[in-house]
């Protein structure tokens, strides 16, 4: 895997001076971890956006401090929701020979021939797997091809999944990562109006009103 390296300074600036850094063009970001208190860093932010924009939570990166080393993962990325670019970035130092759980993010590619010969509908279970491994040897993400489901009914679960030996998949084999199942039927509600009603077989009317009685009709033979 290609050695990613960012370049960090120092920072000092706390509170409201955070605005102002951020107007020059740098990021303020933090790194802590394994054997390192709380550092608090700036890092140029147009290189940093591009390069974080392209790695997952589970990628290692290296950040550069004065020239010592910290091998490093992204724990958290704070972004402004309306420019849409990063604000805030939370490193964990980690030591490259003891192994650390991740979670690592589930790509599905290809074509499902259930879909496309059934309409069968996909139903996602995990998004992602929580793996063991060196740091070194978590893989960016996971992908897993979802041409194997043919038919209605198939599925891919964790037991399927292959991974390199260096990664131990902690996630239970059973547990389900996605399924093809039927296509929801259309129900059509059937509207029923009064006239028809009327003449359905065997449907007699129903009197709703009954008009009043004229005098003396139906009380006998008239009196004379």
């Amino acid at each position: 895997m290609e050695k990613v390296v960012l370049k960090a300074t120092p920072r000092t600036a706390t509170g409201r001076q955070v605005a102002a850094l951020r107007r020059s063009g740098l990021l303020p970001a933090v790194i802590y971890g394994h054997n390192v208190s709380p550092i608090s860093i700036s890092l140029e932010g147009r290189e940093a956006g591009r390069v974080l924009g392209r790695l997952s939570s589970s990628s290692l990166i290296t950040i550069d401090l004065d020239g010592k080393e910290y091998p490093s993962l992204v724990r958290e990325k704070q972004q402004n929701y309306i420019k849409r670019n990063l604000i805030h970035v939370d490193f964990m130092v980690v030591s490259l020979t003891e192994k650390i759980r991740a979670k690592v993010g589930i790509l599905l590619t290809g074509n499902s021939p259930a879909v496309k010969d059934f309409n069968a509908m996909l139903i996602n279970g995990l998004n992602e797997l929580d793996v063991e491994a060196f740091p070194q040897d978590l893989p960016e993400s996971i992908t897993v091809d979802i041409a194997t489901l043919v038919n209605i009914g198939d599925g891919i679960h964790v037991r399927d999944i292959v991974l390199s030996d260096k990664v131990q998949v902690m996630d239970s084999p059973d547990e389900m990562i996605v399924l093809a199942t039927a296509p929801a039927k259309e129900e059509v509600e059937e509207v029923v109006t009064p006239e028809a009603a009327v003449l359905e077989e065997g449907a007699e009317p129903e009197v709703l009103e009954k008009g009043k009685k004229e005098e003396g009709e139906g009380e006998g033979e008239e009196k004379k």
